[in-house]
């Protein structure tokens, strides 16, 4: 086994092939070491995430150096049958990558036998090993932002269906319209390890069809959505815990802000807030409440239905009566602003969380122009109102340079000495790709030792990941569970919140803690 660091709370176990991570991955969840809060399996490694009060990288290293793999392999004797529509964007590259027709690539892909090796990436994404040697396929050069639930995919060695609306760098063949991720159905995900799966060719038009919402908890106090602004999500802390399925924690890009909003209308630290990116939001409220502000310095005001215009300071606990709104400007610093309220939302929750995951659709959905959102009132806030004062970060603004932390790994070493140094030498631009699920950055392209793909690996927020292109992409707390393109590095878990305040045209500067060395 190898070690390899994944961040300041997380190791990669290297190992040397799926039968024998699949070995290791069941010990493991049997043994449930001490301070190992996560286990995600992948192709060849493990992805350890820590519990840093209580534990350490080296600890856990030797912890699972005494653990024994084990011997059986469970299989889950569920066999699942995909009508696939074969009319994929990528197919006829992909013959031709793999010296056949279209035609000879349709009929391998439905004679082959897929078994799901593991599951990642997404909720309901399985990554299926096939029978037939023909499919080793690379990935795109570049990923693509939006690739269309039920999509059938290529990947290396392995095959796979998109469970929704996401980016990723998969060479597609077809789609099919079957749920992969029904978070009403038990279980959730249509494919689990060891389900057995075929593909079926058909040629009818094909609609992928997507759960109902659930109904919200009728209350005498609410928030009607007048105007969204650009994004509108509810937000907690997330839902840790389910990596292994395919579910991100998800949560608040600032917790910080979080936990300061909630603070000063006297919720629970991780009660639910509205998250808004971009600014231009107006809310109005039914029913006497209080709210607080924090994260992007925002231009807010409490206007009353005769006019009177309030001014809303930032971390400070407001009053807004019956028919009030909340009206919320242009953001002068940071990109997210947390608006929290006292008693939080009533709504119901997913996996035991109110956070809209934006890649998997875990979660109540972004928020629209018409909605009402339920909130339990006043009364239900377990804390006094805190007055402060609340110490208020200064976030980043356009054009200003940024210092991150790093921890290098675990895939380092995949990139030339010379473009270690330029990740830590030059500014990154964030650019106006950016969102929950990653930064876009830009810079002088960073250049691999090692070519080739790398078998499909676990990931954690602030994980640096470099496509063929050389261009990063950090990771945000929506970001893709797994993937094969390689990790330089890691933005150390203090400098999380700074991350999710980046404002496109901001420019960042990596710092390495240390050099890359396995643990």
């Amino acid at each position: 086994m190898r070690f390899l660091p994944a961040s300041d709370t997380a190791v990669v176990v290297e190992l040397s092939d799926l039968d024998e991570t699949t070995r290791l991955f069941t010990a493991l969840l049997a043994a449930d070491l001490p301070g190992v809060r996560e286990v995600v399996p992948a192709a060849r490694t493990i992805l350890l995430v820590l519990d840093p009060r209580a534990t350490s990288p080296a600890d856990v290293v030797d912890r699972v150096r005494a653990v024994e793999p084990s011997k059986e392999l469970v299989a889950s004797g569920r066999s699942v049958t995909l009508d696939v529509r074969y009319d994929g964007q990528d197919l006829d590259e992909v013959a031709g990558l793999l010296g056949c027709s279209g035609e000879e690539l349709v009929r391998r892909h439905q004679a082959a036998t897929w078994t799901v090796a593991f599951t990642g990436y997404a909720p309901g994404f399985g990554y299926l090993v096939g029978d037939d040697p023909l499919f080793d396929v690379p990935r795109r050069s570049s990923p693509r932002t939006r690739i269309p639930a039920g999509s059938v995919g290529l990947a290396g060695t392995f095959s796979g269906v998109y469970p929704r609306e996401s980016p990723g760098g998969w060479q597609l063949i077809g789609r099919t319209d079957a749920v992969m991720w029904d978070i009403d159905r038990d279980p959730p995900a249509l494919f689990g390890p060891g389900t057995t799966v075929r593909f079926q060719q058909v040629e009818r038009d094909l609609v992928v069809l997507r759960a109902p919402d659930p109904e919200p908890v009728a209350s005498p106090f609410s928030v009607d959505v007048v105007s969204p602004g650009v994004q509108l999500l509810l937000q907690d802390l997330g839902r840790p815990g389910h990596l292994a399925e395919g579910v991100a924690a998800s949560g608040a890009a600032d917790r910080g802000a979080l936990r300061c909003a909630n603070r000063a209308v006297g919720n629970s630290p991780g009660t639910a807030v509205l998250e808004l990116a971009g600014g231009g939001a107006v809310l109005r409220f039914t029913g006497a409440g209080v709210l607080a502000l924090a994260g992007a310095d925002t231009d807010a005001s409490v206007v009353a239905a005769d006019g009177t215009r309030l001014p809303v300071p930032a971390a400070q606990p407001v009053a807004v009566e019956d028919g009030d709104e909340l009206r919320l400007g242009a953001q002068r610093s940071g990109v997210r602003t947390v608006v929290a309220v006292r008693g939080g939302p009533a709504v119901p929750a997913a996996l035991g969380s109110l956070a809209t995951d934006t890649l998997s659709g875990v979660g109540p959905r972004p928020l629209a122009a018409g909605d009402r959102l339920a909130l339990h009132g006043p009364a239900a806030a377990p804390h006094a109102v805190d007055p402060g004062p609340h110490p208020v970060a200064e976030l980043p603004r356009r054009g200003q340079v940024v210092e991150l932390d790093v921890v290098l790994g675990p895939r380092t070493d995949w990139f030339t000495d010379e473009a270690v140094a330029s990740l830590l030498a030059q500014e990154w631009e964030v650019t106006p790709r950016s969102d929950r699920v990653g930064l876009r950055l830009a810079g002088t392209p960073l250049e691999r030792r090692r070519a080739g793909e790398l078998p499909s690996e676990g990931a954690v927020t602030g994980a640096i990941q470099v496509p063929p292109d050389g261009q990063p992409v950090l990771f945000g707390p929506d970001h893709p569970l797994t993937g094969g393109y390689p990790v330089i590095g890691a933005v150390v878990d203090a400098h999380l919140d700074l991350v999710g305040q980046l404002p496109p045209g901001a420019r960042v500067r990596f710092r390495s803690r240390a050099p890359f060395a396995d643990l």
